[in-house]
């Protein structure tokens, strides 16, 4: 704005209430015709109810669908079971005991963090029609490189128990696939 200037509030508020006085005085009007639907018409042709839905209407197939309405917020899971390649469920189920037990192993939530990586990626692959061995393997070594330190005791903020936990864990992850 150029120095000096300054805005006229009264004359904006004055002119505000003169335009609306001209619109009280002489409204715009618009004339709306609505087209007749073709399936309006069909419903009305076969002596049918018309329906007014005031929500989602799902009509065929709807698997795996997920669908909150009006709630505020939501919070939804789904849970799609997959088959595990054969040869692999063995290493799979220690990898998911190893996810499940990890909050409450007394490691530090650093560790966590990147244990969950790894464990997720080995998981994701082996539920492939056939999982890279070699992806596997990387994830398992990782996972098993972080444990290491714990279990030896040389991870700071572990305590026995954590030590303990480590250990048995690395034990359960050496299985042949």
């Amino acid at each position: 704005m150029p120095k000096g200037f300054q805005i006229n509030k009264q004359g904006i508020a004055r002119f505000t209430r003169e335009l609306q006085r001209e619109f009280d005085r002489h409204p715009i009007r618009v004339p709306v015709q609505a087209e007749q639907s073709p399936m309006l018409g069909f419903a009305e042709a076969a002596g049918g109810d018309i329906n007014n839905y005031y929500g989602p209407v799902i009509h065929g197939d709807a698997n795996n669908a997920q669908l909150a309405w009006m709630n505020g917020s939501a919070s939804q899971t789904q849970a799609n079971p997959q088959q595990v390649a054969a040869g692999y469920e063995t290493l799979a189920a220690a990898v998911a005991t190893l996810l499940q037990q990890i909050p409450d192993s007394g490691i530090g939530e650093d560790v966590q963090e990147r244990i969950q990586g790894p464990a997720t990626e080995l998981l994701n692959e082996v539920v492939e029609a056939e999982p890279n061995r070699s992806k596997v393997r990387a994830a398992l070594e990782r996972i098993q490189g972080l444990l290491a330190p714990v279990a030896i005791g040389l991870s700071r903020g572990a305590g026995d128990g954590a030590t303990e936990w480590a250990k048995e864990a690395i034990s359960q992850l050496d299985v042949p696939f």
